[in-house]
């Protein structure tokens, strides 16, 4: 089966991107390379290709309230324009996507707009999920292969993009977003993104998302590749699904318990579960760890004590940042506190890894 391809193929590709297959699309990997982009992101601003992933624009009476039996965070909380990253959840409290949900308003007859960013992989599985889930009156729009998405990161981000824009940036704040325009030109713009910075998504038409992501160039933004994209998240210690967090996961376990609110969300698919593992204590826990020297441990290694194989490791690079290797790691939570040392098996050998505190980057 041919590879998808989104709008901004053509642009990368004359800037000589490296291209790899993700999740059917053909994405752009690195640009000038993967420390070189990286770098941009935290010192600068880099932009991100992100238009393989999905979006959901869903609109009725009580979206929000119909969400809620999915999600275990309170989306009552939420008021227009504001956003809440959180999970989906099977029964048993595993992790079907995470994603975001972006509250854009409500009609004076109750009818809500609600717009939802979902992971590349599991697109056609969430859209699935939620149409067996949603009330039949609730009207269902997927855009995923109709908009262009496009990340703008790091501390000059929001002064790039800014003058690209008549709408004050700077009145949205952290997940918040407005409806507005770009290049003239309609565009959803959320202060998210997924490398630990400051910056916007932008979505817009495939035509303008061309054009933006031009004039982005021609200001000296850098174009970053899927490769900066990792590194990048997994200093800001943000998980990735399908690695980090799975279906046999619980956010619990994930170390995502800040998104859970047991007292307000009421209930939903899996609660039933994580109100067990609040009583009782969870099987394993998501943990950082930072490893000596230039010894990355890379997915799947085992986390050892004693010569014994006492967890896994999910996510690792070195870090540019840093300029160490770093990790996340399931681990038995008696040994998951800050400090403890423990080891990770590389090619058949032990090298000592010690738990840290995440996120193992933050922004000044």
């Amino acid at each position: 089966m041919a590879l998808l391809r989104t709008p901004l193929y053509d642009p990368s590709a004359a800037l000589k991107a490296r291209f790899t297959e993700f999740a059917g699309w053909e994405m752009a990997v690195q640009y000038s390379g993967i420390k070189q982009e990286h770098q941009a992101v935290r010192t600068q601003a880099g932009m991100f290709d992100i238009s393989h992933m999905g979006k959901f624009f869903l609109t009725g009476a009580g979206v929000l309230a119909q969400l809620q039996r999915l999600v275990p965070s309170a989306l009552q909380r939420l008021s227009p324009g504001e956003a809440q990253y959180t999970v989906l959840l099977n029964p048993e409290g595993g992790i079907i996507d995470d994603l975001i949900i972006y509250f854009q308003g409500r009609a004076g007859d109750g009818t809500e707009r609600v717009a939802i960013i979902v992971n590349a992989a599991t697109t056609d599985k969430d859209k699935a999920w939620l149409l067996d889930h949603l009330d039949d009156a609730v009207a269902f729009q997927d855009l995923s292969r109709d908009r262009v998405l496009i990340a703008v990161q790091g501390p000059e981000a929001v002064a790039h993009l800014q003058a690209l824009t008549a709408e004050d940036l700077g009145q949205v704040s952290r997940f918040g977003h407005l409806e507005g325009t770009v290049l003239d030109q309609p565009a959803f713009l959320p202060r998210t993104g997924y490398t630990g910075e400051d910056g916007f998504e932008v979505m817009v038409a495939p035509d303008t998302g061309q054009a933006l992501w031009q004039a982005l160039l021609d200001r000296g933004v850098t174009p970053c590749g899927l490769g900066a994209r990792d590194t990048l998240r997994l200093e800001a210690a943000m998980a990735l699904y399908g690695q980090d967090i799975t279906d046999t996961t619980t956010p619990l376990e994930a170390g995502l318990k800040w998104l859970v609110h047991l007292e307000e969300a009421g209930d939903f698919i899996g609660r039933s579960r994580l109100v067990d593992q609040q009583a009782h204590g969870v099987p394993q826990r998501l943990v950082g760890l930072q490893l000596a020297g230039r010894n990355i441990a890379r997915h799947d290694y085992p986390v050892v004590q004693d010569g014994q194989a006492i967890g896994i490791v999910t996510s690792g690079t070195l870090s540019p940042t840093l300029g160490y290797p770093i990790a996340l790691a399931y681990i038995p939570p008696a040994l998951a506190k800050v400090g403890q040392t423990l080891a990770v098996e590389i090619r058949g050998k032990a090298y000592p890894a010690q738990v840290v505190k995440r996120p193992f980057y933050k922004r000044p």
